[in-house]
């Protein structure tokens, strides 16, 4: 599996002639389009119907499930990136930390599969699922991840948004009810310009 995943990283690598335009556009896969999680799910919420922010919270928490499950699967076993193990070409910027799983793939993963598996979220839960692609490229890509580290990611943000999706009923809908009266009165202003729904 080791060897598969370092035969596939150097396929999918930068290698010495890549396009800067390429790289530019990869950078902006690998570093900025995980903002679109965390803002999606404010508009959602400031847009949605009271169902909707119940699966936004139920989405919230698969990915911050997800993330913690990645801490603890990385202090059990250190999965070194590539650039620690000398292979391939890193063209940004990453602090040395277990690569296994992918932190930005679970938390994408995670918070599009809940979403998915919500009827009234689930066109956003796929669009975002499909964001997740490229992402992964441009992670393996810019010499940050190893394809092995995708497939990790995937398997635990599926799990966590599964926990959480079963945990609904005792969660994200008692949550959110107790939220809607705090969320009216700091949003006071934005709802009455219509900005966001009651």
């Amino acid at each position: 599996m080791e060897h598969l995943s370092q035969a596939i990283f150097l396929l999918l690598n930068a290698g010495p002639h890549a396009s800067p335009r390429t790289v530019d556009v990869a950078r902006l896969l690998a570093e900025d389009v995980i903002w679109l999680v965390p803002l999606g799910l404010v508009l959602g919420w400031l847009r949605g119907s009271t169902a909707a922010r119940e699966a936004l919270l139920s989405a919230t928490a698969a990915g911050l499930t997800g993330l913690l499950l990645n801490q603890i699967i990385g202090l059990a076993w250190y999965h070194p990136r590539p650039f620690e193990a000398g292979i391939g070409r890193t063209l940004i910027q990453h602090v040395q930390d277990s690569s296994f799983p992918s932190d930005h793939l679970t938390l994408i993963w995670a918070v599009a599969t809940n979403l998915a598996l919500h009827q009234q979220t689930r066109l956003a839960g796929w669009s975002l699922a499909l964001l997740g692609l490229p992402v992964a490229w441009a992670r393996i890509y810019l010499g940050v991840h190893f394809p092995a580290d995708m497939l990790g990611a995937s398997v635990v943000g599926l799990f966590s948004a599964g926990l959480m999706r079963r945990l609904d009923a005792r969660f994200a809908e008692p949550l959110a009810r107790r939220l809607q009266p705090l969320y009216r009165m700091v949003c006071a202003s934005l709802i009455r310009r219509g900005w966001a729904r009651e």
